[in-house]
């Protein structure tokens, strides 16, 4: 007999996997430091804490990525019963009509707070829901698109904050242009980790329509133009800020990350894709630290 608070976590578990929390909790985060380190140069701690305004547009944000995680795991679920089968275990503890009607609260109650906020948050929401399940119904599965897709989904929402902030610059284009290229650097990694999976259900990805070779050139190519980004960054900033230190580190990681590479192994493929990963983070972390000592 199933024990039934067991089978209720494990749902619950199942439901978290499946809507990528901790991934949306981790964009948040990126997303307050950025808003508050990056685009926000006037408002002070105090002001932006009572600023509902901005804690409406980010829950909004969390709420549409959250929907997004769904609806790309209900479109996937036959891919990740190969290519990640534990994941996929987890979530069959819940049945997909659920995940279905939780995108669509999900995605209603985003639209309806984004309504009360303005009609141009409206919109803004309506947009991006609608090309996150665009993506995930078609889009994932084109050439070249998926890839470029899917970072500009990722990006999306700060994208509407320098937007909102006003926020135009070069160092703050740089710095957009260096993450732009390491989420696309991820997702390429990522396609060569999955081309036999993509392959069998008909996603066209660099690694399956032109080879590995190809597609290590590209990422080689793709990490020369992210280590001149970084020196022009690094520049600007200068070695007495934290953030400059971060783009100056980049050297190292990039040079260990073409060593790796280059063996083909699938095993340091995964390794690159995580140090790629967490090195992202760290910019979230050096970005926080960088702020705080800038700002008090």
């Amino acid at each position: 007999m199933k024990n039934p608070i067991f089978y209720r976590i494990v749902q619950l578990v199942g439901f978290i996997v499946g809507a990528r929390v901790l991934v949306t909790l981790l964009l948040t985060f990126a997303l307050y430091v950025s808003i508050f380190f990056l685009f926000n140069q006037e408002e002070s701690l105090r002001q932006f804490a009572f600023d509902f305004r901005i804690h409406g547009i980010v829950f909004c944000t969390v709420l549409s990525i959250l929907a997004g995680g769904i609806i790309n795991q209900f479109y996937d679920r036959e891919k990740d019963q190969l290519a990640k089968p534990f994941r996929s275990r987890v979530q069959s503890f819940l049945k997909q009509k659920y995940f279905l009607y939780a995108y669509l609260l999900l995605n209603v109650v985003s639209l309806g707070i984004a309504g009360l906020i303005s009609w141009r948050v409206l919109v803004f929401f309506l947009i991006y829901q609608f090309m996150m399940w665009f993506y995930s119904h078609k889009l994932s599965k084109i050439l070249i698109v998926n890839n470029f897709t899917f970072v500009a989904l990722t990006l999306y929402p700060f994208f509407g904050m320098l937007v909102y902030y006003r926020t135009f610059s070069l160092k703050v284009f740089m710095m957009a242009a260096f993450l732009f290229i390491m989420l696309l650097l991820i997702d390429i990694i990522k396609d060569m980790l999955t081309k036999r999976v993509d392959f069998i259900f008909g996603y066209r990805t660099l690694p399956n329509f032109f080879g590995d070779q190809v597609s290590r050139n590209i990422v080689f190519f793709l990490l020369a133009t992210a280590f001149g980004v970084s020196l022009v960054i690094a520049e600007w900033l200068g070695i007495r800020r934290i953030l400059g230190w971060y783009f100056l580190g980049a050297l190292p990681l990039f040079v260990t990350a073409v060593f790796l590479l280059k063996d083909g192994k699938r095993k340091s493929k995964f390794i690159v894709l995580n140090i790629f990963r967490l090195w992202i983070f760290a910019g979230i972390l050096a970005m926080l630290a960088d702020g705080i000592m800038m700002k008090y």
